[in-house]
């Protein structure tokens, strides 16, 4: 188990005592996942936090048509779960998937919380990580969803250059909330 990055990242947000540290890693378990598995289906229950060693990950809904509407990307180093769920105790709206083929570190949601509750540091590291990456983070992107093109969002992707290649072409439409002829109409626009 890959301990030292996982507690690398943790302490971006708090640092974590050893005795914290290792009441965490005894829940934790290394998993890995093909690509295309899923790790939490919509309509269930989030069971698990993951830490994502390596590979990509997506997190989606389905709408009406069936068609997959991409809410967000996770690329390595990234902490991933259905958290609105979580705290609601309730199933999740979402997918989660494997885009490539993960590594993760996985520890279950009640030992966890039960963690949070016992140990003062972890529950600073996880209000930190929440405040940082589902507040600061997200507004920005809501505001971009409403008011901004899907062109301008799409060069705004084209700006983490290591993900867009990653990417499959639908993945992208999806998440800019486009058709993929729409897609391909703005590459060509760009490459004018």
């Amino acid at each position: 188990m890959n301990q030292s990055l996982f507690l690398e990242q943790i302490n971006q947000y708090y640092p974590l005592s050893d005795e914290t540290a290792e009441a965490m890693f005894a829940i934790c378990t290394e998993e890995k996942y093909s690509k295309n598995d899923l790790l939490l289906e919509a309509g269930h229950m989030a069971r698990y936090y993951y830490f994502l060693q390596s590979g990509l990950i997506g997190y989606y809904t389905v709408d009406e048509q069936g068609d997959s509407i991409y809410k967000t990307f996770f690329e390595e180093n990234s902490f991933v779960a259905s958290t609105a769920a979580i705290i609601k105790n309730e199933p999740s709206d979402f997918n989660i998937i494997a885009l490539e083929d993960c590594a993760v570190m996985q520890y279950p949601v009640k030992p966890y919380r039960e963690l949070l509750e016992k140990h003062h540091d972890l529950a600073l590291f996880h209000t930190y990580y929440l405040e940082k990456n589902w507040v600061v983070k997200k507004e920005p992107l809501e505001v971009s969803l409403k008011y901004e093109t899907a062109k301008k969002r799409y060069l705004q992707l084209l700006e983490n250059n290591k993900l867009y290649k990653r990417l499959k072409q639908h993945h992208i439409a999806s998440y800019l909330g486009i058709t993929p002829t729409q897609l391909s109409r703005i590459k060509k626009e760009i490459n004018l």
